[in-house]
């Protein structure tokens, strides 16, 4: 293809890249509101101003002048037409500015101008209609799609999206956010209003606009209460009221009380034998904390009181006394301290009592929601009791991976995924799992009763009627699911200084967690499912609430031989060596979602866990040694590289992402194993490199100041194909060229003769 004229692209030549950086960093700010990357966690998801501006800017020509292909303006000139691009590009990536359609349609043209002015280059070229139709803009490919970003981006810039990844809660994470909502955009609910709201109340949007994915989301808020009142129905009783005055449980149904209230979370330590014979037995707590609020004016703790051989624990308000923060912890060696004798507690003792099936749990605290704010209440063995009733049909037996770098818990006797649950939490999310079903067969019902035609097929199969419909809306439900497994987990910690549930994932790791909440899911607050839903139906919004031209199409595949890059604009994020385990991480969630989701998508849940043989992340414990991890890597990213290579569209360059671990650089420079066989995979591939952009695409401790010069925590690489008979130069003709290009390369980077460089803040003068 060596008579195909390609111009320089944009993202080989210059990018407003503070201005990227500044909207990427503070997306990754809390706070923000509703997100797409709240629709379902995922790790290390690329920002998606970053994702944006990557994508237009290696679709979108650069104005400089190439003598061998007749194109471009003069310097100056070239100059003033990037400032133009630019400012479309700083306009794209405002978070504000994510849905508005004027800002989006600004660079749609200048994505399809670039692209008419390619196609008229290439009109002589013998597959110019099926190659270059200047109608018609080449399709977007993402083969390690991951959370979405880049596919969800491309769709949003106007592109036919498609997304590929081996991992089925990534493919599902996908289609929730490419493929599903532009089947359904513009419908309006069907399902019935929840009876204790009017109609006004029924969306926080104008009651008739379900413009965009508005509708399927009002339709999940619906029937995710249809799905909450039968749950309580079958386990309410499991989450009752609490008495104030006595921390004592008050059935549903007992009518009001005047001191009961809803109970948030209760706190649970887990315990273990003492070690000191004259305690031998004693369930003694291995407390990381009794610190139950550190805010001030609002502080609160727990006391333990001994006597004896025996011990209980009181809530007390006021400033809590120092020791009360460590809890029973003794240090990282002796790991905690026998609350009775002093005696230390080590970590190979509580393995070991933890592996023979000795560790327990027991009631520490309570906390209710009051007039004014979180009450805490001393536990109640009658409290204790109810979670005691608590009888799981059903437990995901799936087994946790050997991995003790990211995960604690089969140290200590956890080894499954349904042993990172308490019992009423596993019937609770299994109630609600199983409800998913159940709320389907309503939801068709209720769709044919509106008028939705039934084509009889579901969205496996591609339908658009009232079975897909209905399908669409349990993915949703889902995902709220597995929101409450997240938060809802013997993994989740309760973080004093907020007065908050904190979940699971925190980190890309399954850690060991020494007290943790269980939260109720009935209690309208918090960590709740009306909660879940309402998050799952806003990040849908925020995720769809643009109207898009194509459906995107989302496959299961692995990159190393799938075939669907072809011809098609190619940006993709691929695993990080070994920084994390997506396959064994994933499964935590993929328990759940098979339960509720297996009926929808069979092939995608055919394994009893998430596909890891093929995953390209160099895990020694998974292949026997780092040297054979970092040569399998090497390997399958090579293939994978080589795929893409292979099947690009020859007028783009292909962008790669690779994000680095903030251990991995240093005042040197920036040297690691993972890099350079990543590397050294792109390059036996076929690629060459032709820009390397630095992007802030992680959440820093910090900003960074202005005209501070900082390592970015992801390389963006942007590639092309190596001509088959690419020649090989001197070192003096290398010189040479190197002379003749560097020149006006510096010129554009630094900002000609005015100093105003795009990528890259302006020098300060010395006062």
């Amino acid at each position: 293809m060596s008579n195909i004229k390609t111009p320089k692209k944009l993202i080989e030549v210059a990018l407003p890249l503070d201005d990227i950086n500044e909207a990427a960093a503070h997306e990754k700010q809390p706070g923000i509101g509703a997100h797409p990357r709240g629709l379902h966690l995922w790790w290390a998801r690329r920002p998606l101003a970053a994702a944006r501006a990557v994508i237009f800017a290696q679709m979108v020509n650069d104005p400089g002048f190439e003598r061998h292909l007749g194109r471009g303006i003069n310097k100056k000139d070239a100059q003033v037409e990037r400032e133009r691009l630019f400012g479309i590009l700083r306009k794209l990536v405002v978070w504000e500015n994510t849905n508005n359609q004027s800002v989006l349609e600004e660079a749609r043209a200048e994505i399809w101008k670039s692209w008419r002015e390619t196609c008229a280059l290439n009109k002589n070229h013998p597959d110019a209609a099926t190659m270059f139709n200047p109608e018609k803009l080449p399709a977007f490919h993402d083969p390690f799609a991951g959370g979405g970003a880049l596919p969800l981006e491309a769709q949003r810039l106007g592109l036919e999206s498609y997304a590929s990844d081996l991992n089925p809660v990534a493919v599902l994470i996908n289609k929730a956010m490419i493929e599903i909502p532009p089947k359904f955009a513009g419908r309006a609910p069907i399902g019935p209003l929840p009876p204790a709201t009017g109609k006004k109340d029924a969306t926080r949007n104008a009651f008739d606009d379900w413009s965009g994915a508005r509708g399927l989301a009002e339709d999940v808020r619906r029937y995710g209460y249809w799905m909450r009142e039968e749950a309580f129905k079958r386990i309410g009783h499991l989450y009752p009221k609490v008495d104030l005055t006595t921390g004592k449980p008050i059935p549903h149904g007992a009518g009001n009380q005047a001191n009961e209230a809803t109970v948030i979370a209760w706190i649970w330590v887990r315990t273990v034998k003492s070690p000191n014979p004259a305690f031998s037995h004693v369930d003694v707590p291995l407390a990381s904390t009794f610190i139950l609020s550190s805010k001030a004016g609002k502080e609160c703790y727990v006391e333990p009181i001994i006597g004896g051989d025996s011990y209980y624990f009181e809530v007390r308000n006021g400033k809590p006394p120092e020791r009360a923060k460590a809890g029973t912890t003794a240090g990282k060696r002796n790991a905690f301290l026998c609350l009775l004798s002093g005696v230390a507690i080590d970590y190979n003792y509580i393995r070991a009592e933890g592996k023979a099936g000795r560790m327990g749990q027991n009631l520490m605290a309570i906390i209710a929601e009051g007039s004014r704010g979180r009450v805490y209440l001393a536990p109640t063995h009658e409290m204790e009791a109810v979670a005691n009733q608590a009888q799981p049909a059903w437990q995901p037996e799936t087994q946790l991976p050997d991995n003790p770098r990211d995960f604690k818990t089969p140290n200590y006797g956890m080894t499954s995924f349904g042993d990172l649950f308490t019992p009423r939490q596993l019937v609770a999310l299994t109630t609600f799992s199983d409800l998913v079903q159940i709320a389907r067969e309503k939801i068709k019902a209720d769709a044919l009763t509106a008028g939705i035609i039934d084509d009889g097929q579901g969205l496996n199969d591609g339908g658009t009627g009232a079975t897909a419909y209905a399908d669409a809306v349990a993915v949703y439900l889902a995902f709220a699911i597995d929101r409450l497994a997240d938060y809802g987990s013997s993994i989740a910690t309760w973080k004093p200084s907020g007065e908050q549930v904190m979940q699971t994932f925190k980190r890309q790791a399954l850690p060991i967690t020494w007290d943790f909440p269980e939260s109720n899911f009935f209690a309208g607050k918090s960590i709740c499912w009306e909660n879940a839903v309402k998050y799952s139906s806003d990040n849908l919004v925020a995720s769809s609430s643009y109207e898009s031209v194509f459906s995107g199409q989302v496959f299961q595949a692995d990159a190393q031989r799938q075939n669907i890059s072809m011809s098609k604009v190619i940006s993709t994020d691929p695993p990080y060596y070994d920084n994390i385990g997506y396959a064994d991480l994933s499964d935590f969630f993929y328990v759940w979602l098979r339960r509720s989701l297996r009926p929808i998508y069979p092939a995608l849940f055919a394994t009893m866990a998430v596909p890891k043989a093929e995953e390209l992340v160099a895990t020694p414990y998974r292949h026997g040694s780092k040297e054979k991890a970092e040569q399998f890597f090497l390997n399958g990213m090579t293939a994978a590289m080589h795929r893409l290579a292979e099947q690009a569209h020859p007028v783009f360059p292909t962008t790669i992402y690779y994000a680095f671990k903030q251990s991995d650089t240093t005042d040197v420079g920036t040297g690691n194993t993972g890099w350079e066989t990543f590397l050294e995979a792109v390059l036996k591939a076929g690629f060459t490199i032709t820009g390397t952009w630095p992007m802030r695409t992680e959440l820093a401790n910090r900003m960074i100041g202005s005209g501070t010069n900082a390592l970015a925590s992801s390389i963006v690489l942007v590639c092309r194909p190596r001509e088959a008979n690419a020649a090989t130069i001197s070192r003096r003709e290398f010189i040479k060229e190197l002379k003749q290009e560097l020149s006006e390369a510096i010129d554009v980077m630094i900002g000609g003769a005015e100093g105003v460089s795009p990528v890259a803040p302006p020098l300060r003068q010395n006062s």
